[in-house]
């Protein structure tokens, strides 16, 4: 099990320490799961106080023993209560802070009541946007778990053409499938900051299940199983000659890696084949141009300019009204961090981001066709960390045994 080291925690302190008093904030109370792990290395349910200066507190609840085993910082206690965090702040030293941030873009609203009840008198301020900051520029650490991950993608991507038969269900195929990866050390969960967004593993989905939207925030949707999860593999029959769209992410040690593949029994349409083409094109183009300094919405346009160019403007994204707007996304302990390349978005980007780059044109009742490759931002543009071929996988096998 790899436990985050204190030199690398120590690191993300410090940057996070120098926004807060650039924000004038005296500091930072966090509870979410995955800020949490970020700032101490564990998750078990605590609550962690980074002052604007000086040495984070981590207070634990559940599981004491094991915040104290898997974080690396030096002062971790225990506490049964919110209520007593202002107490433990005084009996180990901390001045009370005046502007205290929180993560008030996910912390539900009858939980801040509640706090706003028992910090009275402390103005809580939104530090969601100091910690995404924070966390959108990946040390060689983090790139490391990145890398672990991308090879948990390619084992799987592999695997596909010796499952996929005609006749399979799409959620029996994606099942294989998703062994494989569990089996390659993929941690099972995947984590969304927007609110009522989940996910489970990925999307894997045949033909016309490809082109059926949905309310996840994707190019794709897909029908799922039934309405109360209603994206993803449905019990559709796979058949030769359609589009079979893999989209999984893939995570280990918390971190990241969104990679899509396009697989077929016999042959593609040539019109499926060529738009696939210019979608790597585009995917290509955008990797290249994605240096320090621009910014998210500038590589959107890049991405929409070339689409037009090659008469998908219509089908980039998705159809009509539930086109999305962006070509890709940050990722890291989330799937959807800083940056986005998104239609307005002003961040400029910077080395050491990590995105995920997706173009995808999508079909009325055909189905949809594109790539997704994770990458880091470098000085000479984005280097890919997700692995293996762009192309068309095209899989022999006509009947099932």
């Amino acid at each position: 099990m790899a436990y985050t080291p204190k030199s690398e925690l120590d690191a993300r302190t410090a940057k996070f320490q120098a926004l807060l008093a650039e924000s004038e904030l005296d500091g930072a109370l966090i509870i979410q799961n995955a800020d949490l792990y970020y700032f101490a290395g564990t998750t078990q349910q605590s609550h962690l106080y980074i002052p604007h200066d000086g040495a984070p507190l981590l207070m634990t609840r559940k599981s004491f023993p094991r915040a104290r085993a898997e974080s690396a910082l030096d002062c971790v206690v225990p506490f049964s209560s919110p209520r007593e965090v202002l107490g433990i702040l005084q009996e180990r030293g901390y001045a009370l802070p005046k502007r205290m941030g929180m993560e008030l873009d996910v912390l539900p609203a009858n939980t801040f009541l509640s706090y706003r009840e028992i910090f009275n008198g402390i103005e809580l301020v939104d530090a969601s946007p100091l910690i995404r900051k924070t966390r959108a520029v990946k040390s060689e650490y983090e790139l490391a778990a990145l890398r672990r991950a991308a090879l948990i993608g390619e084992k799987t991507m592999r695997a596909m053409p010796n499952y996929l038969v005609e006749g399979i269900s799409e959620i029996e195929l994606a099942g294989k499938l998703e062994a494989i990866a569990r089996g390659a050390g993929h941690q099972g969960s995947v984590k969304f900051r927007l609110w009522n967004n989940d996910m489970f593993y990925g999307h894997l989905m045949a033909g016309k299940s490809a082109a059926m939207p949905s309310y996840l925030s994707s190019p794709t949707g897909g029908p799922g199983l039934s309405p109360a999860f209603a994206q993803g593999s449905s019990k559709r029959k796979i058949r030769r000659g359609e589009p079979i769209l893999f989209d999984y992410v893939f995570v280990t040690d918390g971190y990241i890696v969104d990679q899509t593949r396009i697989f077929a029994i016999g042959k593609l349409p040539d019109k499926l084949m060529r738009a696939h083409d210019a979608m790597i094109e585009i995917q290509n183009a955008v990797a290249s141009a994605a240096k320090p300094g621009i910014t998210g919405g500038e590589l959107f346009q890049l991405a929409v300019n070339l689409a037009r160019q090659h008469g998908y403007e219509e089908n980039f994204g998705g159809l009509g009204s539930d086109r999305i707007n962006f070509v890709g996304h940050g990722v890291g302990l989330e799937l959807d961090e800083f940056p986005f390349l998104a239609k307005g978005h002003t961040m400029p980007l910077e080395i050491g981001m990590v995105i995920a780059i997706e173009p995808k044109v999508t079909f009325a009742k055909v189905g949809t066709v594109g790539i997704e490759n994770t990458f880091v931002v470098t000085e000479r543009g984005a280097k890919r960390i997700s692995r293996g071929s762009d192309e068309i996988v095209i899989v022999k096998k006509t009947v099932r045994p």
